[in-house]
């Protein structure tokens, strides 16, 4: 009798370790893809669910600042960032061997996924992208729905060479209306798909100038040197439609968008929104916000994504 109380007693004592779990803050590298990809762990809890945010860019990497949009998703959620390859960290540690592809990313993003459920012994993850990380993360949920608990697409490139090109002729007419000729020289420069840094440059530069009414944040040299690794892959996604690429989705989906985002244009992702086909979907409007929601309206950013994930559980 008293060794059955034993075991009991300490089964219970499993039990409750289990459920309570204890915080988790590590970084480390591990294998994905055929090299070494660096990844960040933060949460309250290592028994709660985890929640895979994919950064934009490409080569974006979130990781230093993180905490400004995840603070709060980390009481939640075992909360993973990761420096995609070519990105961060992932590069310091070793350069690409092969060229970069949309596949390739995507391999990588589905490595990163199946440790990350090996790890804490989870059937399936939340998988959380914006801009370029929101286009992967739709990648990854129309051809691998079974690894998701629920992807969330926060400012998604839909059909990005459409997006480019509804932005151009917004500029045109607001440049022409003012008979603004500086302008309307940098926009004749202008192809799409981008053919070099500067095409990309010049289009943001007047995206945010004439659209958003602010400076850009970024350097002609910045846009040429981040194209001399990035425009071929961007460019390759960008062709992609995703009407026609997935017009399905067979896991919960979710798309936060921004009332004002011309860059990954809300239209088109309200858009194919309306015409994707899935047993659960959701889009959340930011309106004070225009590409990058995830910082100018953060507290919404992760309200949502916990309501949200609180709801399916229920």
């Amino acid at each position: 009798m008293r060794i059955r109380i034993t075991k009991i007693f300490f089964a219970v004592i499993l039990f409750i370790s289990e459920v309570s779990g204890t915080p988790v803050h590590e970084s480390l590298s591990i294998k994905a893809g055929n090299i070494l990809q660096w990844i960040k762990i933060d949460g309250d809890n290592d028994q709660h669910p985890v929640l895979l945010f994919l950064h934009g860019g490409p080569g974006g990497s979130v990781m230093s600042y993180a905490n400004r949009f995840t603070k709060d998703l980390q009481k939640h959620f075992v909360v993973v960032q990761w420096d995609q390859r070519e990105t961060g960290k992932t590069k310091s540690l070793n350069s690409s061997p092969v060229p970069l592809t949309i596949s390739l990313m995507e391999q990588d993003a589905v490595g990163v996924i199946n440790y990350l459920r090996n790890k804490f012994h989870q059937d399936k993850i939340y998988l959380v992208g914006h801009s370029w990380g929101g286009f992967l993360a739709l990648e990854v949920a129309s051809h691998h729905p079974e690894l998701l608990a629920a992807c969330f697409a926060a400012s998604p490139m839909i059909y990005q060479t459409e997006s480019e090109k509804i932005a151009m002729d917004r500029m045109w007419q607001i440049a022409s209306k003012g008979n603004n000729e500086e302008v309307l020289t940098g926009l004749r420069q202008i192809k799409i798909p981008f053919e070099n840094g500067t095409q990309l440059f010049l289009h943001r530069k007047w995206l945010y100038q004439l659209i958003n009414k602010q400076k850009a944040p970024f350097t002609k040299s910045s846009v040429e040197n981040w194209s001399s690794t990035w425009l071929s892959l961007f460019n390759e996604a960008s062709a992609i439609n995703f009407f026609d690429a997935a017009p399905e989705i067979k896991c919960p989906i979710y798309f936060l968008v921004g009332r004002k985002d011309y860059q990954t244009n809300f239209n088109l992702t309200e858009n194919y929104f309306q015409t994707l086909k899935a047993e659960k979907k959701e889009l959340f409007w930011f309106e004070d916000s225009a590409h990058g929601l995830t910082l100018t309206e953060s507290q919404k950013f992760q309200q949502v994504i916990i309501s949200t994930v609180g709801k399916l559980k229920n």
